[in-house]
């Protein structure tokens, strides 16, 4: 039995294993992406994406493919490679920030003046709109941002109102109007 365990373990070389690993880490890692970039309508980049994930996934598969049998130890691996790549391109797509977002705050028709000035004396273009809310008067400000302002902003917004409802939503579609730079806004 252990025989058949250290076999199993050892029928391809670690070489070989690590090489399968990696390469699909990579391979998973840029789908991931391109199927990120395509979906929020980077088309030209997700498809030169999509030439390098297949470029990788057609060696990777026929490396595990061939031999599967004498060596099933690479399908394991190429099951972790996957899981892996998954995870990575998921913590890359979340470093990179791509995309745009509307952030709704909620606030006092007092505090509203001091956010909105706040916000746009960092650049943010903010939208005021009046509201009733259940028991009082609201302000409702709209906030068009690049999802990597996202953190700086909702500080910004609980700094000024602790209290302030804050809603923020991806956008699909985003025509005219004024959205803050793509650059990180300095702390």
């Amino acid at each position: 039995m252990w025989q058949a365990i250290i076999d199993f373990f050892t029928a391809a070389p670690w070489w070989e294993l690590v090489l399968i690993c990696f390469a699909k880490i990579i391979e998973v890692t840029i789908g991931t992406m391109r199927i990120i970039l395509i979906s929020k309508g980077y088309r030209k980049p997700g498809t030169v994406l999509a030439i390098f994930e297949i470029l990788l996934w057609v060696f990777v598969a026929s490396t595990v493919l061939n031999g599967i049998l004498e060596a099933p130890i690479k399908g394991v691996v190429y099951s972790i490679g996957f899981a892996t790549g998954v995870y990575i391109g998921s913590l890359l797509e979340g470093r990179l920030a791509i995309g745009r977002m509307i952030i709704h705050v909620i606030t006092s028709v007092e505090n509203a003046p001091s956010i909105a000035n706040i916000l746009r004396a960092e650049g943010h273009g903010v939208t005021e709109i009046n509201a009733k809310g259940k028991q009082s008067e609201r302000m409702v400000l709209m906030i068009l941002v690049n999802r990597k302002n996202r953190p700086r902003v909702i500080k910004l917004i609980e700094q000024t109102d602790p209290k302030a409802v804050i809603a923020a939503n991806e956008v699909s579609l985003l025509q005219g109007g004024f959205v803050s730079p793509w650059r990180r806004i300095a702390k």
